[in-house]
């Protein structure tokens, strides 16, 4: 095999699992060991820069980072009858997020300054939801002019009008959004922008470039027989879920059907129960385990007494004079009309229009309409400066060794067995008096430790320097996973089979090592280790030493510094060198 390159910030970014499947790419583990730490203020602030949003995202996310995260892998081979063993699951790290954001201090003086001096640029971004939001964050400390219009009379898009108050309070959004607009944004509250081309041409003002952060806000509807006939009685999912954000609606029928199985959904028959709704059902075409929705959202439906039923179609409303009276289905066992875009910049076919979020590539989650606003952000501020887009900045990247003695890490690098902490939760029968009222309560700071010792500090790496080796076996020994392995090289799939424990798993790499006196290969099966630490603590020659990963990907405010690819932290070492 190929040795590995560990010098390509790609191997290690890829191995924090977690970090990995994050569109942000948060640097999960620093944050989790920074809450166990009781450092919530530094927490908090390694998602703002990060995601923007953490006590929004910390209650929402859609959490990619979680089935990614090694935690649930490691569990599936734990012992027999341990707790772990009996139901595998991953580090709340969707949760751990909010504990920064719930326990934190004040925070504002550690946000960006507004930009002492104007740059003479002028963005207009349409729609003030969380992927405008991010654009105007990243571009207006480096004095840029930004203006967001929205049709609705707060900022927040999506997050303030489609997510239900019983699971983001209207104050976080406040805050959250807050910080945004206090950096010196110009927001038009209910303006909303019908003609991109008026824009394009003026209307009194220049623009030098558009950001459309609109979102993608249309429900789909079902052209079924009775349809128009009992219109009054039926409506489109996030039209009604805005309405009742608003106020519009505070009441619904006793018997209500929700017909899909994706969040919204989810969201629409715990509103209903929450209005009034006593006999709520949730139909769906598919299978459960085929639902869009995520697996906690179905499982707090459930939680509050809603049946959700399976592989029905629906293929007719039936009404009497106009009244709703009930739904045929049928037992069974798109084209979203999105602009053309470039998917690195964002850029569209007009060179002056960006898009990002919902608008630019249809549905998804904050998390995703963030990671889009920072390279969008990134490209406005290269198109502005009559840069090439396609060149973009390279992330910051650290490896920097933990020893701080013979046997001792400057990290926690014991395993704990517990399993996943459930987050506690209002009373069912009190949450589901008020629709604003928050059932998720949170983590409180002894919880959070708990969970946060679950982590398996996936950035702390094992660097391995061959000419050190003596070929004593002793890490293999020790190793509690088996994942270390001296042996004759091989192609690939060849040597994954003769691994201590065979690599089953060829979507995680394996760290291969040449230069040993025997001519032998070093292969670490990168899948279920545990990052202990206990191979570097057992070699009597430091050819082992855990060192850790930092991972930041660029913001726009690194074209204008236009920092090396590889850079030093100041605390001892470099990308590739051991600490002195």
């Amino acid at each position: 095999m190929k040795q590995t390159d560990i010098s390509d910030p790609a191997y290690f970014h890829k191995v924090v699992d977690c970090q990995w499947a994050c569109p942000a790419h948060t640097p999960v583990p620093e944050y989790i060991r920074l809450i166990a730490a009781g450092r919530f203020d530094d927490a908090y602030m390694i998602n703002w820069k990060s995601n923007v949003f953490p006590g929004i995202l910390g209650r929402t996310c859609d959490r990619p980072c979680e089935p990614a995260c090694r935690r649930g892998r490691v569990e599936e081979g734990a012992p027999a009858g341990s707790p772990a063993a009996k139901n595998p699951e991953p580090v709340a790290i969707c949760r751990l997020k909010r504990v920064a954001a719930d326990h934190k201090a004040d925070i504002r003086h550690r946000l960006p300054r507004r930009a002492a001096r104007k740059n003479g640029k002028r963005i207009a971004l349409i729609g003030a939801g969380p992927a405008s939001l991010t654009v105007a964050r990243d571009l207006v400390p480096l004095g840029y002019e930004c203006v967001i219009y929205d049709g609705d009379t707060q900022a927040g898009g999506m997050i303030r009008s489609q997510i239900p108050k019983f699971r983001l309070p209207e104050s976080v959004i406040d805050e959250e959004v807050g910080y945004i607009l206090d950096l010196g944004v110009e927001f038009h509250g209910g303006t909303r922008i019908d003609s991109l081309k008026g824009l394009l041409q003026g209307n009194g003002s220049t623009y030098d470039a558009i950001f459309v952060g609109s979102g993608a806000p249309r429900g789909r509807d079902l052209d079924l027989p009775g349809r128009k006939e009992a219109a009054k009685h039926i409506n489109i999912g996030i039209d009604w879920l805005a309405s009742v954000s608003f106020g519009h609606v505070d009441k619904i029928g006793k018997r209500v059907i929700v017909l899909g199985g994706g969040n919204t959904a989810m969201d629409c028959c715990r509103s209903s129960r929450r209005l009034g709704g006593e006999d709520v059902k949730v139909i769906v075409r598919s299978g459960f385990d085929e639902m869009k929705a995520s697996p906690w959202e179905k499982e707090d439906s459930m939680h509050e007494g809603i049946p959700i039923i399976n592989y029905h179609v629906p293929k007719a409303f039936i009404h009497e004079f106009g009244k709703l009276t009930g739904m045929l289905f049928e037992k069974v066992v798109d084209k979203h009309g999105l602009p053309i875009l470039d998917k690195t910049t964002f850029q569209s076919t007009h060179p002056k229009v960006f898009f990002g979020g919902d608008s630019a590539f249809g549905p998804k989650n904050i998390i995703w309409a963030v990671a889009h606003g920072h390279e969008a952000a990134i490209s406005i501020d290269a198109f502005c400066r009559d840069e090439d887009l396609r060149k973009r900045p390279s992330p910051l990247v650290n490896l920097l060794s933990q020893k701080m003695g013979i046997h001792e890490w400057s990290y926690d690098n014991d395993v704990t067995n517990d399993a996943r902490f459930r987050v506690p939760l209002k009373d069912k029968v009190i949450a589901l008096k008020n629709i604003k009222m928050e059932v998720e309560l949170g983590f409180d700071a002894a919880q959070a430790y708990a969970e946060a010792q679950r982590c398996l500090n996936c950035d702390v790496q094992t660097v391995f320097t061959p000419k050190l080796c003596i070929e004593c076996d002793a890490c293999v020994d020790i190793c509690p996973m088996d994942c270390i392995t001296f042996a004759a090289d091989g192609e690939e799939q060849d040597l994954r089979g003769r691994l201590n424990a065979p690599s089953r798993n060829p979507t995680q790499d394996l760290y291969v090592a040449s230069g040993l006196k025997t001519g032998r290969v070093m292969a670490k099966d990168e899948d279920v280790r545990l990052h202990c630490g206990l191979c570097a603590e057992r070699c009597p020659t430091g050819a082992w030493d855990m060192q850790k990963f930092f991972f930041e990907p660029a913001q726009a405010h690194d074209c204008q510094r236009r920092r090396p690819a590889v850079a030093s932290t100041g605390r001892g070492a470099v990308y590739g060198q051991a600490a002195e």
